[in-house]
């Protein structure tokens, strides 16, 4: 008889990745987008025009050394790494992407789509406002949606819908079973 449960290596390996993603950063990445948006400005708009940049940092940042940190002091000695000794080979990576992504402008490409990310920081934004709460994080969501539905059990609402009257809000307290 198989095990359908994930083995405790493969649940503590994805909350691992987890806190990874979450408390580091790349600090290549930010050099690499400056400069691809400082290169792609000083080419004749007709060229730029066809270059995607997003094509071009991922060219790059496949050619570059990875500069992670998880601290402000980790960032800025990456930073100050990464403009010094690391600016020409960063600035050689971008011109090779930017004539890479040129050389073929026929070529068929499907690109990846994040929209389940956008639509998910938009998803946040709206409850930011709906719960007037500019703090609100994905980290904090739970803790504040229930603080919220515990208030408003106690008849002390601390949100409205934006652009609703009085008369758009359900009354709880006219309403109790």
């Amino acid at each position: 008889m198989s095990n359908l449960r994930p083995s405790l290596n493969s649940v503590t390996s994805s909350s691992q990745q987890t806190a990874f993603t979450k408390d580091s950063r790349n600090v290549m990445e930010m050099l690499v987008v400056e400069e691809v948006e400082k290169q792609i400005k000083s080419l004749p708009v007709k060229t730029a025009y066809y270059i995607k940049a997003s094509e071009v940092v991922a060219y790059a940042l496949n050619r570059l050394p990875c500069l992670y940190a998880t601290t402000r002091r980790g960032w800025q000695r990456q930073w100050h790494h990464g403009k010094t000794e690391l600016y020409q080979k960063i600035t050689t990576a971008v011109r090779q992407g930017i004539i890479a992504v040129q050389r073929d402008p026929l070529r068929v490409n499907d690109p990846l789509n994040f929209t389940a990310d956008h639509a998910a920081l938009d998803a946040l934004e709206k409850l930011k406002i709906l719960l007037q709460r500019q703090d609100l994080s994905w980290d904090n969501l739970s803790d504040v949606v229930e603080q919220t539905l515990l208030n408003e059990s106690k008849g002390r609402t601390t949100w409205h819908k934006s652009g609703s009257s009085e008369r758009d809000t359900f009354n709880w307290e006219k309403h109790q079973q």
